[in-house]
């Protein structure tokens, strides 16, 4: 009874978390708690309680009050609260390293920064500051140096597009309010060596495994061991390791502490029982201080200890009740974690490990018994994470449960020779070195087997975001078979319901969704169109805006192909090359001169390879619903008829004559969809369109005051984020709807 209600109890805490995403949620547990309360003495009788459910309702209530306290906020000095109103103006600011510098995917390093001072500035400020600047100001920067840097101070900004990364989440989270972009250091105390630290330790074992493997399977080994957070590896081995749905190995968690307390035990087994707890939890406080503090290696950690405290109190320990009470207190300390994405994925597929690996265990009793749990752990992990996956990036990948089978002999071996090397480095790094050069192998073939598997056709699918009502509705069919073991022997009706679930209202949305987005970028005009299962896209910008800003927001609309694009000169050969190697284009018209195409031959044999065709769009052509016609090629003027109403895109500012020339076709256009830059007043009364979309970050504010005051509601995505019109609900700002969600969550 005592431990059913802790459990009762820890439950009601974590719901009561998960109940600020609705108003008065906390509210609502609450009252279920006393209804239940009131029913249990028929439901139940003499089993719960009456005061269980008051008790856990009260307490769902106080979790729900006390996550919005937790919640950071920048302090009233805080460096955030410096920014400057003008954009890119130069500052020095003072403070400390916090890591390791790493490299970012534009090739700049990237450090933490504890802020102590800020130049021309007598009163306090502090903070901590994301600070990226070029590697040759980084060299030599370690944990503790004081330094000051030279750059301009920035404020992070939320996510622009639908789909897109929240930069200014991310860093709130680790409780970081403002950027510094620097362009030069400066150390403070350039003569002072660095004081001893764990990062030494780090580094050391890094270095002895990069010795003898290379790059990129030394990378590899060493975050096998350490985590990928300390660990600088290549971008595309780990985009083909997220691709592929093998993250997780990646990343320091269950596996390593399972290793190191199954390693300590092994050897200190017949050692007095203190002893056993003493090295174990050594063990586990070493592993943590080399990964960090991060959700899932600390969720690990905590497990870790809860097992040495059932073998030094000689008790059995309940591997759900271990996971149960463990989530508990790490949520108690860090209740934000309750919406940490890593956390949340490293919880379910611990459940799901728990719960459903010695059910298909028995399944599978057909096979040797050492391949049925290689079989049955990467199915029910994936099992238990797949709807959050879905409900947050809308990607599944067909390949990843045979990947996970043929790649787990692999991992393990990497994962104990990683850490036996690790320790041998700490001793002598050149034994280390060596010891990890037996590893090259194995860590090359896993390599290969991963970069293979992406490069199959369909090695990811989207399959389009679902709604939080959906994800639930999953998690609860997954449960049923676990809570109702009766019901184990009809999965394949749960399968069948959750299918049914995710694909039916998908399709059936997409069928019927006519809807353009105005996409917020740096200064490239992109639109997507999906008319009602057919998709358009007009432009791409460079590599970079393909693969962050567009792919994303195509596969979250559940988006696989390309059914005609529009690429206007001058272009980014590499943004067209970097989308067509994830999703195929039909056709791609060529809105350029002759002479002067949007794309190179690298992008063009990159079509050849989707089988796309490559068209000149110099007429009137019909692509489904949406009729497109060329006015201008240079300078680039081009009209969209979308049922009864007309988008008018001027990329570029027409001449006096080329207005002339096309008069007739500038009036009776609804929407203007612009660079931002300076419009002749001739031009803004000739358009006078209802609504006028500016994708520049500089816009011209004369314009846009004309504009105005022909009372045309204008948009502009460096503010409002992406725009996205759709016949019912007209015109929806990006930052507009996320303010909503976020009064609501």
């Amino acid at each position: 009874m005592a431990v059913t209600s802790v459990a009762i109890g820890c439950l009601a805490y974590i719901l009561g978390l998960m109940a600020t995403a609705l108003p008065w949620g906390g509210v609502a547990i609450l009252v279920s708690g006393i209804v239940a309360a009131l029913a249990a003495p028929r439901l139940t009788p003499g089993y719960f309680p009456t005061k269980v459910w008051i008790i856990a309702g009260a307490i769902a209530l106080l979790a729900s009050v006390y996550l919005p306290l937790r919640v950071p906020h920048p302090s009233a000095h805080d460096i955030s609260h410096f920014v400057p109103d003008v954009i890119n103006q130069e500052m020095t600011v003072y403070g400390r390293v916090e890591e390791v510098p790493r490299l970012t995917r534009s090739g700049r390093a990237q450090l933490g920064l504890e802020v102590t001072g800020l130049a021309s500035i007598e009163q306090t400020v502090v903070g901590k500051l994301y600070v990226t600047m070029p590697q040759s100001e980084a060299k030599d920067l370690y944990p503790g140096a004081a330094i000051a840097l030279t750059g301009s101070l920035y404020k992070p900004k939320p996510a622009l597009n639908p789909g897109g990364f929240d930069f200014q989440k991310y860093l709130a989270q680790e409780e970081r309010f403002a950027g510094f972009n620097a362009k030069k250091s400066e150390r403070l105390e350039p003569t002072k060596k660095p004081g001893w630290g764990l990062w030494m330790i780090q580094q050391k074992i890094i270095k002895s495994q990069a010795d003898r493997l290379g790059n990129p399977e030394g990378a590899l080994l060493s975050a096998m061991v350490l985590g990928n957070r300390v660990v600088g590896i290549p971008f595309d081995v780990k985009d083909a390791f997220t691709k592929i749905g093998l993250s997780h190995t990646l990343a320091a968690s269950g596996f390593q502490v399972s290793l190191i307390l199954g390693m300590v035990l092994a050897l200190t087994q017949r050692f007095p029982k203190g002893v056993q707890f003493t090295c174990g939890a050594a063990g586990l406080i070493i592993f943590l201080g080399l990964a960090g503090i991060q959700p899932s290696v600390l969720r690990a950690v905590v497990m870790g200890f809860a097992i040495l405290i059932g073998l030094a109190a000689d008790r059995k320990v309940q591997p759900l009740g271990s996971l149960l009470v463990s989530v508990t207190i790490l949520l108690f300390i860090y209740p934000t974690w309750i919406w940490n994405l890593g956390f949340q994925l490293s919880v379910l597929a611990t459940l799901g490990l728990l719960v459903t690996v010695p059910t298909l265990t028995k399944w599978l009793d057909w096979l040797p018994r050492a391949i049925s749990p290689i079989i049955a752990v990467p199915i029910a992990a994936y099992i238990w994470t797949l709807p959050l996956q879905l409900y947050s990036f809308g990607i599944v990948s067909p390949y990843s449960i045979l990947v996970n089978v043929i790649v787990t002999p692999l991992i393990s071996v990497l994962s104990i020779g990683g850490f036996v090397s690790a320790m041998l480095a700490v001793i002598s790094e050149p034994i280390g070195s060596y010891a990890a050069w037996l590893l090259f192998y194995p860590a090359h073939w896993l390599i290969a087997i991963v970069t293979f598997f992406c490069k199959l056709p369909g090695n990811s699918l989207a399959l389009g975001t679902i709604s939080a009502l959906l994800t639930l509705l999953l998690y609860g069919l997954i449960c049923l078979p676990w809570l109702q073991p009766r019901l184990q022997r009809l999965w394949w009706v749960g399968l069948a319901m959750g299918i049914a679930l995710v694909f039916i209202p998908t399709a059936y949305a997409r069928a019927n969704l006519l809807q353009i987005s105005a996409i917020a970028t740096q200064r490239d005009p992109i639109l997507i169109v999906q008319d009602r299962g057919q998709v358009g896209l007009v432009n791409t910008g460079n590599a970079s805006t393909a693969s962050s800003t567009v792919l994303p927001f195509l596969q979250k609309q559940g988006i696989n192909h390309i059914d005609w694009a529009i690429a206007a000169s001058p272009s980014y050969p590499n943004g067209w090359t970097t989308l067509l190697e994830t999703l195929p284009i039909k056709t791609l018209y060529d809105l350029s001169a002759p002479d002067k195409p949007a794309f190179d031959k690298q992008a063009m044999q990159a079509l050849e390879k989707q089988h796309g065709r490559h068209v000149q769009l110099t007429e009137n052509v019909a692509l489904g619903a949406i009729a497109v016609r060329p006015l201008s090629i240079n300078p680039t003027v081009v009209q969209f008829q979308i049922g009864n109403q007309r988008w008018l895109w001027l990329k570029d500012v027409p001449n006096l004559q080329t207005i002339q020339e096309i008069s007739e076709h500038l009036q009776r256009n609804q929407v203007l969809w612009w660079s931002g830059r300076y419009l002749p007043p001739n031009l803004v009364k000739l358009v006078s369109p209802e609504s006028a979309i500016a994708y520049s970050q500089k816009v011209y504010p004369h314009t846009v005051k004309q504009l105005q005051q022909r009372g045309t509601s204008v948009y502009l995505t460096a503010q409002d984020g992406a725009i996205q019109w759709t016949p019912q609900l007209k015109f929806k700002p990006t930052l507009e709807s996320r303010d909503a969600d976020a009064a609501f969550l």
